[in-house]
């Protein structure tokens, strides 16, 4: 099969489409992660979500449905759900936005496994959720990945301004009047669901590593907020994109190869700083 071929193979085409939509929205939501000191959320909602997909898996098998029909939406639902969880305890003081990241750290990878076994599977049946796969994409993940993917596009790019006052000094930002509360829900939920879109190619465990590094790259390259979301959104891109191609001629993990990727832009950032005067904020 030539590589025009296996580019246009739905088998391919459609992963890649995702990596796409990936590179595009992790970078965004990391932004803002990045700036109000929150680069952990992402992983206490990935694992979060590994719950909701052992309860889509439980689900479906009290149902006679296949397996993965459920899950990609079982891990949405308890995404969304952990990311109003954290805003809920940090608003009503109970405990600290730390320990509310731990508990569903733990507490998400916990009942994953167990949910699982219940649904008659093993915890090997996660291994795709945890790193990423390509032979597990179907059609339906894919809509489903467009549809958050606008979505997060919208809120992220399209409120950037208010998002950006928030995220910016959250105490000046409540006292002109902004819906301080409301940002922060909303920059939660987009975690959410570019969690829940990247899992199927990135891994549960790998998305949170896509939405910090190539904001990392990007603040040694630029200075400004616009300028380090647009270049992050490029390295994302390039990264994800060019990660996936290699793991179609390399049988490696899709999430892995990505992550090392973006790390590796980072170091070159780095490098290039110390040698290369950054530009000016704009």
């Amino acid at each position: 099969m030539s590589p025009f071929e296996l580019l246009s193979s739905p088998i391919i085409r459609d992963p890649l489409i995702i990596a796409l939509l990936v590179g595009l929205t992790a970078p965004v939501v990391g932004t803002y992660l990045v700036q109000k000191r929150l680069s952990l959320l992402g992983d206490g909602l990935g694992h979060v979500a590994l719950t909701g997909v052992a309860v889509g898996w439980l689900v479906a098998s009290l149902t006679a449905l296949s397996p993965d029909v459920l899950a990609v939406p079982g891990a949405l639902v308890a995404a969304v759900a952990g990311a109003v969880m954290i805003e809920w305890v940090r608003i009503a003081g109970h405990t600290s936005r730390d320990t509310a990241l731990a508990i569903l750290f733990y507490g998400g990878i916990a009942g994953g496994v167990v949910l699982i076994q219940l649904a008659g599977g093993t915890s090997q049946s996660l291994m795709a959720y945890l790193f990423g796969s390509l032979s597990t994409v179907t059609r339906s993940d894919l809509l489903i990945a467009a549809v958050l993917a606008v979505v997060v596009l919208l809120i992220g790019v399209g409120l950037r301004p208010l998002l950006f006052a928030v995220t910016s000094d959250e105490e000046h930002a409540q006292a002109i009047g902004l819906p301080v509360r409301m940002v922060n829900i909303l920059i939660a939920v987009m975690a959410a669901l570019t969690v829940t879109l990247a899992m199927r190619i990135v891994g549960a465990l790998m998305v949170s590593a896509l939405m910090i590094v190539p904001v990392a790259a990007a603040q040694s390259m630029v200075r400004g907020f616009s300028r380090t979301m647009n270049v992050a959104i490029v390295i994302g891109v390039l990264c994800s994109v060019a990660g996936l191609l290699i793991t179609v001629l390399v049988d490696l993990p899709p999430g892995g190869v990505i992550v090392l990727l973006s790390i590796a832009v980072y170091i070159v950032g780095l490098l290039a700083s110390a040698l290369i005067p950054r530009r000016g904020v704009g």
